[in-house]
């Protein structure tokens, strides 16, 4: 049983959503193939407000987390394309907020999105979604996401804010006197040890292979959910655009 699962920046009713993936994901959860005392929405799981958006799988995913809260403890984190949290807790039943602290095993873990740490959003909003919709384009015309991951890898500008991001949350943490962050936002799955704060970073659920974070008694796990786990029937066609190398390897970085 673990102590949490953390899932972020879902995107619902955006192209690039993952949703069948997710679908799978949660009944799983369900099901208790997986089990869980908590889940965890980090922030991002709506692209926009705009409900006109979802498409028949995102409003199954929303009908899932609904059902699911009546049988684990489901908390939201709001993210920067969340919108108001009336409007979710309304929409869900699942307590909303900015930011967590619980504990595992004898450590205090810190959850939140982590846009408020992203500086170049705040000062560059048109710069920012000319990025963020080449970034949509190139996976929408690449199905694997490996060029759109190639892309991303290899901006320098998107590299600093990453590292931004995840210096001031452990920045935070500390202050807050946690000894784990977890973060979303920046997409990036993987980890930063430091031995005093260590952080996490959940991923998204736009590209493939999609990421969660797993916690239990302390330990905190950067995990992948593959499209091979899917039922062959409910799988997305195969990509033929551009070969994925056969070993890939996490954004796991010490200091």
């Amino acid at each position: 049983m673990y102590d949490a699962l953390i899932i972020s920046d879902i995107h619902l009713g955006s192209d690039n959503c993952q949703a069948r993936m997710l679908v799978r994901f949660l009944e799983s959860i369900r099901e208790q193939e997986l089990r869980t005392t908590r889940l965890i929405l980090n922030g991002d799981v709506f692209d926009s407000i705009d409900f006109r958006r979802l498409k028949k799988q995102h409003w199954k995913i929303l009908s899932l987390l609904r059902k699911l809260s009546d049988e684990i403890e489901i908390l939201w984190i709001n993210g920067n394309h969340d919108g108001p949290a009336e409007i979710i807790s309304h929409l869900l039943g699942v307590t909303v907020s900015d930011q967590l602290i619980f504990t595992s095993g004898d450590r205090r873990v810190l959850v939140l999105h982590g846009h408020r740490f992203d500086e170049f959003i705040e000062r560059y909003p048109l710069t920012s979604k000319i990025a963020d919709t080449l970034y949509r384009w190139l996976q929408r015309i690449d199905k694997t996401h490996y060029v759109a991951r190639q892309a991303k890898s290899s901006s320098k500008t998107f590299l600093r804010c990453a590292q931004k991001v995840r210096d001031a949350a452990i920045a935070y943490a500390r202050a807050a006197e946690c000894q784990v962050v977890c973060c979303g936002h920046t997409h990036l799955p993987g980890a930063t040890i430091t031995g005093e704060v260590d952080y996490y970073n959940s991923g998204c659920w736009t590209e493939r292979p999609c990421h969660y974070l797993s916690i239990r008694n302390g330990v905190v796990s950067v995990e992948m959910y593959d499209e091979s786990l899917l039922p062959e029937e409910v799988r997305e066609p195969s990509p033929l655009l551009v070969p994925v190398p056969s070993t890939e390897s996490l954004a796991i970085a010490t200091p």
